[in-house]
């Protein structure tokens, strides 16, 4: 099942790392610097969205259990392509946007980061409303209204509950906490 998610809202698709002098949170980039969603995360977003709708459904909490460790593996299983189970990709661009964006940039991993994200900084405040001091932090975002492109392999049998799923599922990333990474999910 293909997966369209188109940003609704700035996000950040962090990588864990920190660049010395320059940014707090950075975010994922392939070899070629084009940003993209980690499938091993979005799966932990999908077994968030998935135990909820089975709660909702009033299953009972070892059926639901038998049926997420079914479908998803046991929490922090990270082999994605077991067989029976739900497999997930890498959310990335398009392949023709990467190539148009090559074309016009080359290979240049900055600019072509540069093309798709920005720097934003933030800051904590007091109970006042005046800045903390040395609480200035910088965050590289992706930019509202990218469109990335996934996959979701699953039995016929289970694509309707899927579909479900995915219906809920809002906010992905980093900071999806604080308004970043609002999304919507469609199949194609």
């Amino acid at each position: 099942m293909n997966i369209q998610m188109t940003l609704l809202s700035d996000a950040v698709f962090g990588n864990g790392m920190r660049v010395p002098g320059g940014e707090d949170i950075s975010i994922l980039t392939d070899e070629e610097g084009f940003p993209y969603y980690k499938a091993t995360s979005f799966k932990g977003i999908f077994r968030e969205e998935m135990e909820n709708l089975l709660e909702w459904q009033g299953i009972l909490e070892k059926e639901r259990a038998g049926r997420l460790k079914r479908m998803l593996g046991t929490s922090g299983d990270h082999q994605l392509s077991m067989e029976g189970k739900l497999r997930f990709e890498n959310f990335t661009l398009s392949h023709t946007v990467k190539e148009l964006v090559k074309r016009e940039i080359g290979d240049d991993r900055e600019a072509i980061l540069r093309a798709f994200s920005y720097l934003r900084t933030f800051t904590a405040l007091e109970d006042n409303g005046m800045i903390k001091e040395k609480t200035l932090r910088s965050c590289r975002c992706l930019k509202k209204g990218l469109i990335f492109y996934g996959r979701i392999d699953c039995e016929e049998d289970d694509q309707e509950f899927v579909l479900q799923v995915l219906s809920l599922i809002k906010w992905v990333g980093t900071m999806r906490n604080r308004g970043f990474g609002q999304v919507k999910l469609e199949q194609r």
